[in-house]
């Protein structure tokens, strides 16, 4: 076989070969899923390894890691480890940028100042990974789907709602599903083909987030998923995904660049819809008015 005409047929990039290994996942042998779950859960350390050490750390044999990466159409295993070191050349100039914030915590600094630090990092780091054709494909989406369905349980409750609050001043029918008491399956029961399905969890992950957003996909809803890595099952499922980083200076994992980037897509929403979002809020606030919502301005004279 041309190893050459092969090459050509695989991944050009590691995003490619996430997308590759997420759409292989339910067809792979055990041995061969366990390499997938390692390339795409830890590329920084793939990049670097030996056949050896790859296969030793996965418990596989050597011959499985190089047939592996030949089923892939890359020119056996320097080409998996290639597109790995890629993918760390990518983000070195945005990991100098904050080396200096985080070396902050270590010489020293209190935890408020470490916090600080890694939040400013997430951030960073996750709007760095956005590719601008899915993040302005994700806007029309919230924008223009018949429906908006926005699920997050537990910890991603929080930017869940902050997400579906902001679109809910700017459109209508955005709902979010929170499935209390017992209510998913009502909740899903809305859910229709052609609208959208935000989806977030993150390690450990939410069965019934991952169920719902499996279910929304199947019923032929748009699906976004805001989650931690590639290996997140919540990616199986999504036709677009950002992934979030949530490293934190306590056992408690951040949420503040989920909360940033709720933030962003709704700005850019706004910007999509126009004219249409001041229409939209100056009705909100006729309504708030005559229903006395908020505390008077001159309450206090």
């Amino acid at each position: 076989m041309d190893t050459n005409a092969e090459a050509a047929t695989g991944p050009a990039t590691f995003d490619e070969l996430v997308i590759e290994l997420r759409g292989r996942m339910d067809t792979l042998s055990n041995s061969h899923k366990k390499l997938a779950q390692r390339v795409l859960s830890d590329p920084e350390a793939v990049a670097f390894m030996t056949v050896s050490e790859l296969a030793s750390a996965v418990g596989v044999n050597e011959a499985t890691v190089v047939r592996f990466a030949n089923g892939l159409g890359l020119k056996g295993y320097p080409g998996l480890t290639r597109l790995c070191r890629e993918r760390l050349q990518e983000q070195a100039q945005l990991l100098r940028r904050f080396d200096n914030l985080e070396h902050l915590a270590a010489e020293g600094a209190g935890l408020r100042e470490h916090t600080v630090a890694l939040d400013q990092a997430n951030i960073a780091r996750t709007f760095a990974r956005i590719d601008d054709a899915m993040w302005e494909s994700v806007a029309e989406q919230l924008a223009h789907a018949p429906r908006v369905h926005v699920m997050g349980l537990r910890k991603c409750h929080a930017p869940a709602y902050l997400l579906s609050y902001l679109l809910g001043m700017l459109r209508e029918d955005v709902s979010t599903v929170d499935a209390s008491a017992g209510s998913l399956t009502d909740e899903l029961r809305r859910v229709r083909a052609g609208d959208c399905f935000v989806a977030m969890s993150i390690h450990r992950y939410s069965r019934d987030t991952v169920r719902a957003a499996q279910w929304a996909r199947q019923r032929g809803a748009h699906v976004i998923a805001l989650t931690d890595t590639a290996v997140s099952p919540l990616a199986v499922s999504a036709h677009d995904t950002f992934y979030i980083e949530a490293s934190s200076a306590s056992v408690l994992r951040s949420m503040t660049a989920f909360t940033s980037l709720a933030q962003a897509m709704t700005g850019e929403v706004a910007h999509l819809l126009g004219h249409r979002v001041r229409a939209t809020l100056l009705e909100e606030e006729k309504l708030l008015g005559e229903f006395g919502v908020y505390v008077s301005d001159t309450a206090g004279e």
